[in-house]
C-alpha cells in the first residue's frame, strides 16, 4: 500500500487546542506506561554519544511522548542528560507537568517549527511519533535543516503502514476509555470529552489509523535521505525493530 497523506485532526489549526492536548496527553501516558521505546534506548544513547552532547532537543513533543521513562533509562549512563521539549503547538500544561517529574527537563513555550529549528537550540534532535505528520517535501526539510546545522537527528515511529498496525489502532478508543482517569495532570474536561461527549476516543481513533497510513517505511525514509544535499557528510542508520507486539521504525543521522 502506498503512503496516504490524509488529514489528522490534531494537525488542523481550527481544531480546539484543549482537545489536541487531551490526545497528546493520552499518547504521553501510553508511551511511558508501556515503555514503548525500550528497543531504541541504545540508538538514542548512540546518537547522544556520536553528537558529543548531553542535550536532547525534542521536536514535536506533544504531551512529552515517552520521554519520562526514556529519561530515567538514559540517565543511568548519562547522568548529566538534559531534555528540551518543543512543539509547533506546545502543550504547556503537559510540559510543566513533565518538568516537575524530573529536574533535567526544560521546555520552549513558543511555537518551534521542526523544519526550521532556531540556531540557538543545540543538541541531539529527536522526533517521536511525529515525522508522519509531514509531507515528503517537509520531511526532507526537517532532515536537511539538521544536516545544515550539523546536528545529529533521531526519528522514531511506533507504528507502520500495515494491516496489524491499523487493527491495533482500532482498539485505541478502548485504551482511551480505560486510561483517562489515570492521566495527569487531572482535567475535568478530559472526563467530559471522553465519557459524556466522546470526542477524544473518536478523534484518537481517526488520527491513529491515519498515522499508520501516513507512516514512512524504511525504504521511503531512505529515499528522503537520498535527496538531501551533503547527505554523505552524515552516517545514516534506518531500521525497523520489534517492540513487544508492535514495531518501531527509526532513522538515526549523525555527522561523520
Amino acid at each position: 500500500m502506498g503512503r496516504l497523506h490524509l488529514f489528522e485532526f490534531e494537525d488542523q489549526k481550527w481544531f480546539p487546542g484543549f482537545l489536541r492536548d487531551y490526545g497528546t496527553d493520552f499518547l504521553q501516558f501510553l508511551s511511558n506506561k508501556t515503555k514503548l521505546y525500550k528497543p531504541v534506548v541504545p540508538i538514542i544513547a548512540k546518537g547522544l554519544k556520536k553528537s558529543g552532547t548531553n542535550q536532547i532537543v525534542d521536536l514535536g513533543s506533544g504531551g512529552g511522548g515517552g520521554l519520562l521513562w526514556l529519561n530515567s533509562e538514559l540517565r543511568k549512563t548519562n547522568p548529566d542528560l538534559k531534555i528540551v521539549l518543543t512543539d509547533y503547538y506546545p502543550n504547556l500544561k503537559a510540559f510543566v507537568y513533565t518538568q516537575k517529574q524530573a529536574d533535567n527537563f526544560e521546555f520552549i513555550a513558543t511555537s518551534i517549527d521542526a523544519r526550521k529549528v532556531p540556531e540557538s537550540l543545540k543538541g541531539f534532535r529527536t522526533q517521536f511519533l511525529s515525522l508522519h505528520h509531514f509531507k515528503p517535501k517537509d520531511a526532507r526539510q526537517i532532515l536537511q535543516n539538521a544536516v545544515d546545522a550539523k546536528s545529529a537527528i533521531g526519528i522514531f515511529e511506533a507504528q507502520e503502514r500495515s494491516v496489524l498496525s491499523i487493527l491495533a489502532m482500532l482498539f485505541s478508543p478502548i485504551s482511551v476509555v480505560f486510561t483517562t482517569p489515570f492521566i495527569k495532570p487531572f482535567k475535568i474536561g478530559r472526563l467530559i470529552f471522553t465519557y459524556l461527549i466522546p470526542i477524544v476516543p473518536l478523534f484518537v481513533l481517526w488520527d491513529g489509523v491515519v498515522s499508520s497510513l501516513r507512516t514512512y517505511s524504511v525504504t521511503e525514509m531512505n529515499a528522503l535521505v537520498n535527496k538531501l544535499e551533503n547527505k554523505d557528510t552524515y552516517n545514516w542508520e534506518i531500521e525497523r525493530v520489534k517492540s513487544g507486539p508492535g514495531v518501531v521504525l527509526y532513522l538515526l543521522g549523525t555527522p561523520k
